[in-house]
């Protein structure tokens, strides 16, 4: 099986596998910064068998000083994996409303938990129903599953390896979040703006569009122009670790599999006052 084939799984080749007699675990994390709750939309209509998960109160801990989305807690976060069916050892799908996002952080959350066999669906919903493919409004109760969750399978950065690597010369620190943002002339969501000093812009919309990613070849000469070498470190940071994850998956596709995530971004950056802020 390629990278790719690992890491993503079309709309055409998901059906045929829900078709078996012993079909992946289907999860649903339809997710909005802003405006209505996900499960809204998997109530109007879902993938058959997808158990909704929602990425604020199962996926993350609760907001504040770490972050707006940082690390669930490893009980917590098995509670809510075994409930939605989610069985050790047995592949997973996650899927959202199709920018990818919340199914990446859902992908990295289950990876960096340990559980090696998940994929996300390319283009998510919309993908689905342009195949033509059918939906659901039954909301199934799964079978509790039994997965284990062992924290720290994929790498994470806190504030201090952030600033370490962004500094030393020796790595690439990515921010993924719009220009506007980074050079701080615009922020919309956190009480300060402006970047982590060295680290290097790479906005999401330059490796991904709608959900989909290029070649592996493409992705790995977009992180080469922006210094990503190979067998130097690279991590990645947006506004919470949401887009962030995507660029992380992005990495693995281009053969990064060692990329690192600061899981708190920029909302856990900005939390301490004494920490430098570059803006330019």
């Amino acid at each position: 099986m390629s990278d790719t084939e690992e890491l993503l799984v079309e709309a055409g080749r998901l059906a045929a596998e829900l078709d078996a007699a012993d079909p992946p675990t289907l999860l649903d994390v339809r997710w909005r910064l802003i405006g209505p709750p996900g499960r809204d939309d998997y109530a109007a209509g879902h993938l058959p068998g997808a158990v909704f998960v929602d990425l604020d109160t199962a996926l993350c801990g609760p907001p504040g000083p770490a972050g707006r989305h940082p690390l669930p807690d490893p009980a917590a976060l098995q509670a809510a994996l075994r409930a939605a069916g989610v069985r050790a050892g047995h592949p997973v799908v996650v899927y959202d409303g199709g920018d990818g996002m919340a199914a990446a952080r859902a992908w990295w959350t289950l990876r960096w938990a340990g559980h090696r066999p998940v994929r996300l669906l390319s283009g998510g919903y919309p993908a689905w129903l342009a195949a033509g493919l059918p939906t659901s409004t039954d909301a199934p109760i799964p079978v509790a599953g039994d997965v284990v969750v062992a924290p720290g399978a994929l790498p994470v950065l806190d504030a201090t390896a952030a600033a370490r690597l962004a500094a030393g010369g020796d790595g690439v620190l990515l921010d993924v979040r719009a220009a506007p943002r980074y050079r701080g002339e615009h922020e919309p969501i956190d009480p300060v703006a402006g970047h982590v000093p060295g680290a290097v812009n790479l906005p999401a919309p330059e490796y991904v569009t709608e959900g989909r990613f290029p070649a592996a070849e493409v992705l790995r000469d977009r992180f080469a122009a922006v210094g990503v070498a190979d067998g130097a470190a690279v991590g990645a940071y947006c506004g919470s670790g949401v887009t962030a994850a995507q660029a992380v998956l992005a990495l693995h596709l281009a053969g990064r599999p060692d990329a690192a995530l600061y899981v708190g971004s920029w909302s856990n950056w900005v939390a301490d006052p004494d920490r430098p802020v570059a803006r330019s």
